[in-house]
């Protein structure tokens, strides 16, 4: 996906997209692509691959979908300085925060360069075969709607936006949100049209199948699209999950759970989809983020700090293998308010980024694998009351990293097999970016998380998170309402 093209496309989203970083209704996103259309296949493939950039450059994809899912929920603390992060964490975010508001703008950015390809790559009639020209359609379909299942989960009902916007009048550009459910059908929409016309690989090179849309990658959304909408279709997640299972790409476990974020085995077998960064100029800051100083080089306090809930939850599971791919443990200098009110204190870090490399780490980020489809798969069948073919789905992931199968107490009712699922996914998950759509998804965001049992070791006080069901999404940044009177505020939030 990296290549000489990333700098045409990079040029080209300058051009093209300025208008949409700063809001959706200042300017028409470009009203010179209707005088400067795409004519040639490099054009088209530079446009698409600035689409894909929209993963590696900015800062929700690169660390903030862990803030927003990890942080946010049971499995991290905040760790780190920021006070903006700090309310992540509190879950009590404010409508000015700068994090929801670069979400916003940052992900409309990446659908509006997806909505460019898709109108101009049929008109494009140079240096394009018509399989391409079919594939390049395939791919933004699946961005568009890979970037929509991101802002329904964090926002609930969003503006719908299939077209680019080249108008300023505000009729076109100040739209109202569309409702969850709309939302969603305009995901599986895209997904449907995006898997009739994505190949199944595009060829033997494993860097390029795993970094681009591919059928297994559409049908691995649909599966995750179809259990996330606020009506639930089981058994079509089923259906999906078992096309990813049996696609001619051929996905299936890794035999080593720690080879999967070694960072020496990406692009394997288990990998549906993962941001392919290179290091240097096309590296990643995150893992500087979270990393320890024996690892990352520095002193400074380190964000993203793995909860005791998380730590107690793989101990009660035996889940060594797991644990100590996911969490590394060391003494710091600084004083942590939940591991330890003193320097020198043990204090866990998010391990599964394991290269630092000053702010420019080659470690990718799996936004799609094999085992998270398995399990939602288990999730369907037991959602269905069909406990047998759950249970010999959860088995396969324990199985991989030394764990028993299932006892027939962890069996006995789909109540209790829907905790062992959900226990199951956050320790084969953990820091990826999962477990508060989990949570949401299951129904018991508010109880698991008003029931955490955290001690603030600064004063001995109990952490009261207080959550409400209104904060299951997050706020509509509230610059995006002034530009937009036609938003409506999420219910809840001021």
């Amino acid at each position: 996906m990296k290549n000489k093209k990333i700098v045409f496309s990079l040029l080209l989203a300058g051009f093209l997209f300025t208008a949409c970083e700063n809001g959706l209704d200042d300017t028409p996103i470009s009203q010179s692509i209707k005088d400067n259309a795409y004519t040639s296949g490099d054009q088209i493939e530079a446009a698409l691959t600035g689409v894909y950039e929209s993963f590696q450059g900015n800062d929700y994809y690169v660390w903030d979908h862990v803030l927003f899912s990890d942080v946010r929920s049971d499995n991290h603390y905040a760790g780190g300085d920021n006070p903006e992060v700090f309310q992540i964490e509190a879950i009590n975010v404010e409508t000015a925060n700068s994090r929801v508001l670069n979400a916003w703008g940052a992900i409309f950015n990446a659908i509006a360069k997806a909505n460019v390809v898709l109108e101009q790559t049929p008109n494009v009639t140079q240096q394009i075969t018509e399989e391409r020209r079919e594939q390049i359609m395939g791919e933004a379909y699946f961005l568009r709607a890979y970037h929509y299942y991101t802002l329904v989960r964090l926002f609930g009902g969003v503006p719908i936006f299939t077209a680019p916007v080249n108008s300023a009048d505000p009729s076109v550009t100040r739209r109202p949100r569309s409702t969850a459910e709309e939302v969603y059908a305009q995901i599986i929409e895209d997904l449907e049209t995006a898997a009739l016309m994505l190949p199944d690989t595009y060829g033997d090179d494993a860097s390029v199948n795993k970094a681009r849309a591919t059928k297994g990658a559409a049908y691995a959304l649909l599966a995750k699209a179809y259990a996330q909408k606020p009506n639930p279709d089981y058994g079509q997640v089923i259906s999906y999950a078992n096309m990813v299972l049996t696609s001619p790409a051929g996905y299936n476990l890794m035999g080593s759970y720690a080879e999967l974020f070694d960072g020496s085995h990406y692009n394997n077998i288990e990998s549906i989809l993962e941001v392919q960064y290179l290091g240097g100029n096309e590296g990643s800051w995150g893992p500087q983020m979270h990393l320890p100083p024996s690892i990352s080089g520095d002193t400074w306090r380190k964000f993203v700090t793995p909860s005791h809930d998380l730590v107690d939850a793989f101990d009660s599971e035996g889940d060594d293998i797991r644990k100590n791919a996911t969490i590394l443990f060391e003494e710091v200098s600084w004083i942590d308010e939940y591991w330890g009110n003193a320097s020198g204190s043990s204090v866990p870090f998010a391990y599964k980024w394991k290269n630092a490399m000053g702010w420019a780490s080659s470690d990718h980020i799996y936004l799609l694998r094999l085992s998270d489809i398995i399990l939602l798969k288990a999730e369907a069948h037991n959602a269905l009351g069909d406990i047998a073919s759950a249970e010999t789905e959860v088995n396969k992931v324990r199985q991989r990293v030394n764990l028993p199968v299932l006892t027939a107490a962890q069996t006995a009712s789909t109540a209790v097999m829907k905790q062992v699922i959900l226990k199951e996914r956050r320790l084969e998950l953990a820091q990826e970016a999962h477990r508060w759509d989990d949570l949401v998804r299951n129904g018991v965001v508010v109880e698991v998380m008003n029931a955490v049992d955290d001690i603030d070791l600064r004063d001995d006080q109990p952490v009261d998170y207080n959550m409400d069901e209104h904060e299951i999404f997050l706020p509509i940044p509230q610059q995006e309402i002034s530009r937009n009177p036609n938003l409506e505020q999420n219910p809840g939030y001021n």
